[in-house]
């Protein structure tokens, strides 16, 4: 099998398994009774992948783990994990923690 051909029938193996789990809660939504324990623990899943998806990339830094205080993600980070806990406002959470990165980038001059 050509190479470009297996390339593109990965993708579209995929987008279709991607498709097919997103369409089956969608589709099971108010049919199936879901116990309180899993509707409970539904409630935690967006914060669990927006914690997957930029805890990496603030806190590694060329392949390394970069905890240090001059780390101006990892500032900006707490900056905007302070404004979301007080504000509970996306948007202000999102420039702030901008701003933020912006000021520690400037300051540490990373």
């Amino acid at each position: 099998m050509d190479a470009t051909l297996t390339i593109w029938a990965a993708i579209a193996a995929c987008g279709i398994v991607t498709f097919l789990t997103r369409l089956s809660f969608i589709a099971i939504h108010g049919r199936v009774n879901m116990p309180q324990w899993f509707q409970r623990m539904l409630t935690f899943v967006p914060v669990a992948v927006l914690s997957a998806i930029t805890l990496p990339e603030i806190m590694i830094q060329n392949g390394a783990v970069n905890l240090s205080p001059l780390n101006p993600k990892l500032l900006a980070g707490i900056v905007a994990v302070f404004v979301a806990w007080r504000t509970k406002n996306v948007w202000a959470t999102i420039a702030v923690g901008m701003a933020a990165m912006w000021g520690f980038r400037l300051f540490t001059g990373a």
